[in-house]
């Protein structure tokens, strides 16, 4: 797409080597003639006006019209009195691609993978109306380099949000802002590792087998990965205690992927186990924020917060590509994990954090979030009324709070069959054993996404695919 630059246009790359014995102007000639049939200048860009390239070059103006009168008169260029002079639409580079053919139409693409919330919902007036305002309130000062933890501003409303909506024990100086949770993870790792606590435990299902990106991570920060499995209660505790982990990653409000929220007992025997061994929690606080038929469920770290590091995001509540978390750390990590952050990338961007900061304090953040909760349950409630009424075999958990549910196919179907018939059919799952350390066929299950497809588009997914989720003869359904 050909750029419209303006006014003086913008800067374009010329090589003019005065050691050489060439004219300066054929050099310039030669260079703009080969911008052009590169293709790094596109057919109908504007150029640089000869007043703007002559200053660039260092070079009379006079020397640059009249190379540029030369390449119109060779076709390379055009231009007309009070207009910018352009590159002519009929140049076409020496190497042309390739005409592309005529393809199929590609199936209709239904994406029903967990954790991506809806991306259309953003609000969008909201966001804009809040960085307006932190714009405005922000002092010179606020436009230098970060603080490796944060602002000031956005780490008191993310303590103060966790303390009324999560029951979390906060003090903005043990926020620790972040470009997301994986960010959060590998300097809640790094920190860990270097105090000598190399092993840490995963959950199972969880972070996937040993060759996924979530393990290599953690190796990659110089952890001893170590599984423990998960099962109707969530985190299996005995379990852990049995294994030399001295630190462990939990999903304890909404276990990604099963959707299992830890047993009451079982938080209780967790932290136990952190006080008796010395060791350490990272509490995921995955999904806490979606709920639909339970109360709200605090966190772990407001009960043992010398124990917990609790990690935030705004991924699945705004969007991802906002890359903004927050790690609230025990009270002697504080410091070690802002050093961490500030060698990781000399601190996040402030502007961005305080406009967070604004939607939360202006309560716009609780207001979408209330907005999305009856939006979210609207899509789940479709998926299961579109799994009774054309699946009625496949079972379903994991209701209670998140963008996912789990589909527990019935004996004998091969997930990873159902995986690949649905993608041949526009749909694309995830299957559980993405997830496991190692397959299970005997489980065979699905994670169903709902957080970005609506109603309608759910429901015929569901359909379109009853014969694969009960182990049916597949068949295509009739085209429209």
């Amino acid at each position: 797409m050909a750029i419209p630059w303006s006014g003086r246009g913008g800067r374009l790359l010329v090589s003019v080597d005065r050691r050489s014995p060439r004219p300066v102007r054929e050099q310039v000639e030669s260079g703009l003639r080969e911008a052009v049939r590169s293709g790094r200048l596109s057919a109908g860009e504007h150029l640089p006006s000869s007043r703007a390239l002559a200053e660039e070059l260092g070079v009379s103006r006079g020397l640059v019209q009249g190379c540029y009168e030369q390449l119109v008169a060779e076709g390379y260029l055009t231009a007309r009195a009070g207009s910018a002079t352009r590159v002519a639409e009929r140049v076409v580079p020496p190497n042309p691609a390739p005409a592309p053919r005529d393809e199929p139409a590609p199936a209709p693409f239904v994406d029903l993978r967990p954790a991506v919330p809806d991306l259309g919902s953003f609000p969008r007036s909201s966001w804009s109306r809040s960085a307006q305002e932190a714009l405005a309130a922000a002092a010179n000062s606020a436009l230098g380099y970060p603080p490796s933890n944060g602002s000031p501003t956005v780490r008191a409303a993310v303590a103060e949000h966790l303390r009324r909506a999560r029951a979390a024990d906060a003090d903005p100086s043990r926020v620790v802002m972040c470009t997301g949770y994986a960010q959060g993870l590998v300097l809640t790792v790094r920190s860990l590792v270097a105090r000598g606590l190399r092993d840490i435990a995963v959950e199972d299902p969880g972070h996937g087998p040993d060759e996924s990106p979530d393990v290599r991570t953690l190796r990659l920060a110089g952890a001893r990965v170590h599984r423990v499995p998960v099962d109707h209660l969530g985190l299996d505790v005995e379990a852990l205690a049995e294994s030399p982990a001295r630190a462990v990653v939990v999903t304890p409000a909404h276990q990604a992927p099963t959707g299992v929220a830890l047993d009451p007992g079982r938080r209780r025997a967790l932290i136990a186990w952190a006080r008796t061994r010395d060791a350490y929690v990272v509490e995921d606080d995955y999904d806490s924020e979606f709920r639909y038929d339970r109360q709200a469920i605090g966190t772990v770290q407001g009960l043992a917060p010398d124990r917990v590091f609790l990690l935030g995001t705004t991924s699945k509540t705004l969007a991802p590509a906002l890359r903004i978390g927050w790690l609230l750390a025990p009270p002697t990590w504080a410091e070690v994990l802002a050093r961490h952050k500030h060698l990781e990338d000399r601190g996040s961007p402030t502007l961005h954090h305080d406009t967070f900061a604004v939607m939360l304090t202006s309560g716009r953040y609780d207001r979408h979030l209330r907005a999305m909760r009856k939006t979210y349950r609207r899509r789940r409630d479709a998926v299961c009324d579109a799994l009774a009424a054309h699946a009625p075999q496949v079972r379903v958990s994991g209701l209670a709070a998140g963008l996912s549910i789990t589909l527990h196919l019935p004996p004998g179907v091969d997930e990873a069959a159902v995986v690949a018939g649905a993608a041949e059919r526009g749909v694309v799952l995830r299957g559980m054993d993405a997830y496991r350390a190692h397959p299970a066929p005997d489980q065979p299950q699905l994670v169903l996404g709902f957080g970005n497809t609506d109603e309608r588009r759910l429901r015929e997914a569901i359909a379109s695919l009853a014969d694969l989720l009960q182990g049916r003869s597949p068949h295509r359904p009739p085209s429209r």
